[in-house]
Protein backbone atom coordinates (compact mmCIF):
# COMPACT_ATOMS: atom_id res chain seq x y z
CA UNK A 1 0.00 0.00 0.00
CA UNK A 2 3.33 2.29 0.96
CA UNK A 3 3.92 1.89 -2.66
CA UNK A 4 1.49 2.36 -4.84
CA UNK A 5 0.34 5.71 -2.28
CA UNK A 6 4.21 7.24 -3.27
CA UNK A 7 3.17 5.73 -6.44
CA UNK A 8 0.28 8.07 -6.62
CA UNK A 9 2.41 10.68 -4.80
CA UNK A 10 4.78 10.77 -7.65
CA UNK A 11 2.45 11.00 -10.61
CA UNK A 12 0.16 13.68 -8.93
CA UNK A 13 4.14 15.79 -8.67
CA UNK A 14 4.89 14.90 -12.29
CA UNK A 15 1.26 15.73 -13.38
CA UNK A 16 1.87 19.07 -11.31
CA UNK A 17 5.20 20.24 -12.56
CA UNK A 18 4.54 19.51 -16.40
CA UNK A 19 1.47 21.81 -15.94
CA UNK A 20 3.69 24.72 -14.49
CA UNK A 21 6.10 23.89 -17.54
CA UNK A 22 3.02 24.06 -20.11
CA UNK A 23 1.78 27.37 -18.75
CA UNK A 24 5.65 28.71 -18.13
CA UNK A 25 5.72 28.11 -21.74
CA UNK A 26 2.56 29.72 -22.46
CA UNK A 27 3.83 32.81 -20.77
CA UNK A 28 7.18 32.82 -22.71
CA UNK A 29 6.85 36.01 -24.57
CA UNK A 30 7.64 34.31 -28.49
CA UNK A 31 8.34 37.99 -29.60
CA UNK A 32 10.46 39.83 -27.00
CA UNK A 33 11.40 42.69 -29.94
CA UNK A 34 8.20 43.77 -30.62
CA UNK A 35 6.41 46.36 -28.37
CA UNK A 36 3.17 45.64 -26.71
CA UNK A 37 0.10 47.03 -29.00
CA UNK A 38 -2.12 46.14 -32.00
CA UNK A 39 0.24 44.70 -34.12
CA UNK A 40 1.97 42.67 -32.08
CA UNK A 41 -1.91 41.42 -30.78
CA UNK A 42 -2.86 40.67 -34.00
CA UNK A 43 -0.39 38.13 -35.03
CA UNK A 44 -0.46 36.18 -31.75
CA UNK A 45 -4.50 36.54 -32.15
CA UNK A 46 -3.90 35.02 -35.59
CA UNK A 47 -1.81 32.42 -34.74
CA UNK A 48 -3.62 31.26 -31.83
CA UNK A 49 -6.93 31.15 -33.49
CA UNK A 50 -5.59 29.28 -36.70
CA UNK A 51 -3.74 26.49 -34.33
CA UNK A 52 -6.99 25.81 -32.02
CA UNK A 53 -8.33 22.60 -32.25
CA UNK A 54 -11.88 21.92 -33.18
CA UNK A 55 -12.22 26.11 -33.20
CA UNK A 56 -13.98 27.79 -36.31
CA UNK A 57 -10.57 29.17 -37.84
CA UNK A 58 -8.17 26.20 -37.32
CA UNK A 59 -6.07 25.74 -40.11
CA UNK A 60 -4.80 22.22 -40.98
CA UNK A 61 -0.71 21.78 -40.27
CA UNK A 62 -0.67 20.52 -43.87
CA UNK A 63 -2.13 23.95 -44.96
CA UNK A 64 0.19 26.04 -42.51
CA UNK A 65 2.06 27.77 -45.21
CA UNK A 66 3.71 31.44 -44.83
CA UNK A 67 5.65 33.30 -47.40
CA UNK A 68 8.01 35.83 -46.62
CA UNK A 69 9.97 38.65 -48.74
CA UNK A 70 13.71 38.78 -48.37
CA UNK A 71 15.00 42.32 -49.28
CA UNK A 72 13.48 45.13 -46.71
CA UNK A 73 11.05 42.39 -45.46
CA UNK A 74 13.96 40.30 -43.41
CA UNK A 75 16.88 42.02 -44.02
CA UNK A 76 17.92 45.90 -45.03
CA UNK A 77 17.77 46.99 -48.55
CA UNK A 78 19.20 50.47 -48.92
CA UNK A 79 20.66 52.29 -49.94
CA UNK A 80 20.92 49.55 -52.77
CA UNK A 81 19.99 45.51 -52.54
CA UNK A 82 22.46 43.67 -51.47
CA UNK A 83 22.24 41.70 -53.92
CA UNK A 84 23.11 44.60 -56.60
CA UNK A 85 26.13 45.49 -53.66
CA UNK A 86 27.17 41.46 -54.93
CA UNK A 87 26.96 41.94 -58.55
CA UNK A 88 28.91 45.66 -58.43
CA UNK A 89 31.82 43.62 -56.64
CA UNK A 90 31.80 40.82 -58.66
CA UNK A 91 31.95 43.42 -61.93
CA UNK A 92 34.98 45.31 -60.90
CA UNK A 93 36.16 41.97 -60.21
CA UNK A 94 35.84 40.49 -62.95
CA UNK A 95 37.06 43.93 -65.21
CA UNK A 96 40.61 43.58 -62.93
CA UNK A 97 40.85 39.89 -64.03
CA UNK A 98 40.55 41.18 -67.73
CA UNK A 99 40.61 44.81 -68.49
CA UNK A 100 38.96 44.40 -71.48
CA UNK A 101 35.29 43.94 -70.12
CA UNK A 102 35.52 47.69 -68.56
CA UNK A 103 34.56 48.66 -72.49
CA UNK A 104 32.11 46.40 -73.04
CA UNK A 105 28.20 46.66 -72.52
CA UNK A 106 26.97 45.84 -69.81
CA UNK A 107 30.19 46.53 -67.65
CA UNK A 108 30.73 49.78 -69.50
CA UNK A 109 27.95 51.51 -68.33
CA UNK A 110 28.08 50.74 -65.23
CA UNK A 111 31.53 50.75 -63.92
CA UNK A 112 33.23 53.77 -62.60
CA UNK A 113 29.96 55.14 -61.37
CA UNK A 114 29.13 56.14 -57.54
CA UNK A 115 26.78 53.97 -55.79
CA UNK A 116 24.53 57.04 -56.07
CA UNK A 117 24.12 57.02 -59.63
CA UNK A 118 23.84 53.23 -59.62
CA UNK A 119 20.37 53.36 -58.00
CA UNK A 120 19.18 55.53 -60.97
CA UNK A 121 20.62 53.71 -63.77
CA UNK A 122 17.66 52.16 -65.74
CA UNK A 123 16.72 48.24 -64.06
CA UNK A 124 17.65 46.53 -67.33
CA UNK A 125 21.60 47.51 -67.23
CA UNK A 126 21.65 46.37 -63.46
CA UNK A 127 19.67 43.25 -65.24
CA UNK A 128 22.15 42.75 -67.73
CA UNK A 129 24.98 43.02 -65.24
CA UNK A 130 23.69 40.69 -62.77
CA UNK A 131 23.02 37.78 -65.79
CA UNK A 132 26.76 39.00 -66.62
CA UNK A 133 28.10 38.32 -63.36
CA UNK A 134 25.74 35.40 -62.13
CA UNK A 135 26.92 33.47 -64.94
CA UNK A 136 30.03 31.27 -66.59
CA UNK A 137 30.29 29.11 -63.68
CA UNK A 138 28.79 26.05 -62.01
CA UNK A 139 26.42 26.19 -59.44
CA UNK A 140 29.03 25.40 -56.52
CA UNK A 141 31.57 27.91 -57.63
CA UNK A 142 28.70 30.48 -57.83
CA UNK A 143 27.77 29.65 -54.09
CA UNK A 144 31.26 29.86 -52.53
CA UNK A 145 31.87 33.00 -54.61
CA UNK A 146 28.89 34.11 -52.68
CA UNK A 147 29.58 33.87 -49.09
CA UNK A 148 33.09 34.27 -50.02
CA UNK A 149 32.01 38.17 -50.68
CA UNK A 150 29.62 38.02 -47.65
CA UNK A 151 32.13 36.92 -45.50
CA UNK A 152 34.32 40.25 -46.05
CA UNK A 153 31.37 42.57 -47.16
CA UNK A 154 29.92 45.44 -44.77
CA UNK A 155 26.99 48.13 -45.09
CA UNK A 156 28.41 51.68 -46.43
CA UNK A 157 26.60 52.87 -43.09
CA UNK A 158 26.68 50.37 -40.50
CA UNK A 159 29.71 48.99 -41.23
CA UNK A 160 28.56 45.31 -40.36
CA UNK A 161 28.44 42.23 -42.43
CA UNK A 162 25.13 42.22 -44.29
CA UNK A 163 23.78 38.97 -43.09
CA UNK A 164 24.20 40.14 -39.23
CA UNK A 165 21.60 42.93 -40.30
CA UNK A 166 18.55 40.82 -40.56
CA UNK A 167 15.48 42.33 -38.71
CA UNK A 168 15.35 40.46 -35.15
CA UNK A 169 11.40 41.21 -34.84
CA UNK A 170 10.88 39.08 -38.17
CA UNK A 171 13.61 36.28 -37.23
CA UNK A 172 11.20 35.93 -34.43
CA UNK A 173 8.50 36.20 -36.12
CA UNK A 174 9.33 33.47 -38.15
CA UNK A 175 10.25 30.93 -35.44
CA UNK A 176 7.28 31.61 -33.82
CA UNK A 177 5.13 29.96 -36.81
CA UNK A 178 7.43 27.18 -37.06
CA UNK A 179 6.82 26.50 -33.38
CA UNK A 180 3.00 26.97 -33.78
CA UNK A 181 3.21 24.25 -37.24
CA UNK A 182 4.16 26.52 -39.83
CA UNK A 183 6.56 26.09 -42.99
CA UNK A 184 8.63 28.87 -43.11
CA UNK A 185 8.98 30.07 -47.20
CA UNK A 186 11.15 33.11 -48.87
CA UNK A 187 9.58 34.23 -52.44
CA UNK A 188 11.71 36.73 -53.43
CA UNK A 189 12.77 38.89 -56.52
CA UNK A 190 16.43 38.12 -55.36
CA UNK A 191 18.28 35.64 -57.06
CA UNK A 192 17.65 32.39 -55.92
CA UNK A 193 21.06 30.77 -55.47
CA UNK A 194 22.25 34.16 -54.53
CA UNK A 195 19.58 33.14 -50.80
CA UNK A 196 20.15 29.90 -50.85
CA UNK A 197 24.05 29.55 -49.59
CA UNK A 198 22.92 31.48 -46.29
CA UNK A 199 19.42 31.83 -45.45
CA UNK A 200 19.56 28.70 -43.23
CA UNK A 201 21.58 30.11 -41.03
CA UNK A 202 20.25 33.36 -40.95
CA UNK A 203 16.68 32.94 -40.72
CA UNK A 204 16.46 29.19 -40.16
CA UNK A 205 14.74 28.70 -43.76
CA UNK A 206 16.60 25.67 -45.66
CA UNK A 207 17.18 26.07 -49.37
CA UNK A 208 14.38 24.16 -50.65
CA UNK A 209 12.25 26.47 -48.97
CA UNK A 210 14.17 29.30 -50.82
CA UNK A 211 11.95 30.74 -54.28
CA UNK A 212 13.52 33.29 -56.19
CA UNK A 213 14.30 34.83 -59.48
CA UNK A 214 16.81 32.62 -61.70
CA UNK A 215 18.46 31.99 -64.57
CA UNK A 216 18.90 28.81 -66.62
CA UNK A 217 20.99 26.23 -65.57
CA UNK A 218 22.98 22.86 -67.48
CA UNK A 219 23.52 19.41 -66.23
CA UNK A 220 26.65 17.93 -67.66
CA UNK A 221 29.38 15.42 -66.12
CA UNK A 222 32.98 16.68 -65.91
CA UNK A 223 34.84 13.28 -65.55
CA UNK A 224 33.30 11.25 -63.24
CA UNK A 225 32.18 14.90 -61.47
CA UNK A 226 28.40 15.47 -62.19
CA UNK A 227 28.23 19.75 -62.78
CA UNK A 228 25.27 22.01 -62.89
CA UNK A 229 26.61 25.18 -64.90
CA UNK A 230 24.71 28.22 -64.96
CA UNK A 231 23.65 30.34 -68.26
CA UNK A 232 23.46 33.79 -69.22
CA UNK A 233 20.05 33.91 -69.71
CA UNK A 234 17.07 34.50 -67.55
CA UNK A 235 14.30 31.75 -66.39
CA UNK A 236 12.10 32.79 -64.03
CA UNK A 237 11.59 36.58 -62.30
CA UNK A 238 10.27 35.91 -59.17
CA UNK A 239 8.20 39.66 -58.13
CA UNK A 240 5.17 40.87 -58.50
CA UNK A 241 2.93 39.27 -60.48
CA UNK A 242 5.21 36.91 -60.94
CA UNK A 243 5.06 35.87 -56.70
CA UNK A 244 2.01 33.95 -57.04
CA UNK A 245 3.02 32.36 -60.31
CA UNK A 246 6.18 30.93 -58.29
CA UNK A 247 4.41 30.11 -55.20
CA UNK A 248 1.45 27.61 -56.99
CA UNK A 249 5.05 26.22 -59.38
CA UNK A 250 7.43 25.93 -56.24
CA UNK A 251 5.15 25.34 -53.15
CA UNK A 252 1.96 24.18 -54.48
CA UNK A 253 -0.41 25.58 -51.62
CA UNK A 254 -1.50 28.86 -51.19
CA UNK A 255 -0.07 30.10 -48.56
CA UNK A 256 -2.32 31.36 -45.14
CA UNK A 257 0.04 34.03 -44.25
CA UNK A 258 2.41 36.72 -45.77
CA UNK A 259 4.83 39.16 -45.14
CA UNK A 260 6.22 41.87 -47.44
CA UNK A 261 7.35 45.40 -47.61
CA UNK A 262 6.85 46.77 -51.31
CA UNK A 263 4.72 47.49 -54.31
CA UNK A 264 7.16 44.26 -55.58
CA UNK A 265 4.78 41.95 -52.63
CA UNK A 266 1.66 43.28 -53.99
CA UNK A 267 0.33 40.39 -55.74
CA UNK A 268 1.66 37.75 -53.30
CA UNK A 269 -0.24 39.54 -50.13
CA UNK A 270 -3.63 39.27 -52.81
CA UNK A 271 -2.94 36.08 -53.33
CA UNK A 272 -2.55 35.13 -49.95
CA UNK A 273 -5.47 37.08 -48.64
CA UNK A 274 -8.20 36.95 -51.25
CA UNK A 275 -10.05 33.71 -50.26
CA UNK A 276 -11.47 31.93 -48.23
CA UNK A 277 -11.13 30.90 -44.87
CA UNK A 278 -8.57 32.34 -42.28
CA UNK A 279 -5.90 34.79 -43.93
CA UNK A 280 -3.45 36.99 -42.53
CA UNK A 281 -1.14 39.50 -44.76
CA UNK A 282 1.58 41.61 -42.93
CA UNK A 283 3.50 44.64 -44.11
CA UNK A 284 6.76 45.88 -43.28
CA UNK A 285 6.86 50.09 -43.12
CA UNK A 286 10.34 51.41 -42.78
CA UNK A 287 9.63 54.66 -40.64
CA UNK A 288 12.76 54.27 -38.48
CA UNK A 289 15.32 56.86 -40.34
CA UNK A 290 17.44 56.50 -36.78
CA UNK A 291 18.09 53.35 -36.21
CA UNK A 292 17.15 51.93 -40.43
CA UNK A 293 15.98 53.92 -42.80
CA UNK A 294 12.65 55.58 -43.19
CA UNK A 295 11.15 55.57 -46.98
CA UNK A 296 7.91 54.32 -48.73
CA UNK A 297 5.81 56.21 -51.57
CA UNK A 298 9.02 57.60 -53.25
CA UNK A 299 12.02 55.11 -53.00
CA UNK A 300 13.45 53.56 -55.72
CA UNK A 301 14.11 50.61 -53.80
CA UNK A 302 11.32 49.39 -51.90
CA UNK A 303 9.01 51.25 -52.95
CA UNK A 304 5.39 51.36 -51.22
CA UNK A 305 2.56 52.64 -52.60
CA UNK A 306 -0.13 51.13 -53.65
CA UNK A 307 -0.02 48.48 -51.17
CA UNK A 308 0.23 50.72 -48.70
CA UNK A 309 -3.26 52.29 -50.33
CA UNK A 310 -4.75 48.54 -50.45
CA UNK A 311 -3.83 47.46 -46.99
CA UNK A 312 -6.76 49.59 -45.20
CA UNK A 313 -9.36 48.26 -47.15
CA UNK A 314 -8.00 44.87 -47.65
CA UNK A 315 -7.57 44.89 -43.80
CA UNK A 316 -3.71 43.81 -44.08
CA UNK A 317 -1.57 44.49 -41.06
CA UNK A 318 0.91 47.57 -41.68
CA UNK A 319 3.93 47.50 -39.17
CA UNK A 320 5.23 50.34 -37.96
CA UNK A 321 9.02 49.83 -37.33
CA UNK A 322 9.93 53.01 -35.09
CA UNK A 323 6.92 52.24 -32.91
CA UNK A 324 6.45 48.47 -33.52
CA UNK A 325 9.80 47.02 -33.06
CA UNK A 326 12.20 47.63 -29.80
CA UNK A 327 15.05 46.66 -31.57
CA UNK A 328 15.81 46.40 -35.40
CA UNK A 329 18.84 44.41 -36.08
CA UNK A 330 19.60 40.79 -35.10
CA UNK A 331 22.53 40.86 -32.26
Amino acid sequence: MRFLKGIRILAVAAIATGSAALQAVAQTDALPSWNEGPAKAAITDFIQRVTLQGGPDFVPVSERIATFDNDGTLWTEQPMYVEAEFVLARAEEMARSNPDLADRQPFKAILGKGRADLVTLPEQDIADLAIATHSGMTTSAFERTVLDWLATARHSRFDRPYTSLVYQPMVELLAYLRTNGFKTFIVSGGGVEFMRPWTEKAYGIPPEQVVGSSGKTVYRLEGDTPVIDKLPTVEFVDDGPGKPVGINRFIGRRPVFAAGNSDGDLQMLQWTTLNSGPRFALIVHHTDGEREYAYDRQSRVGRLDKALDDAPRRGWLVVDMKNDWKTIFKP
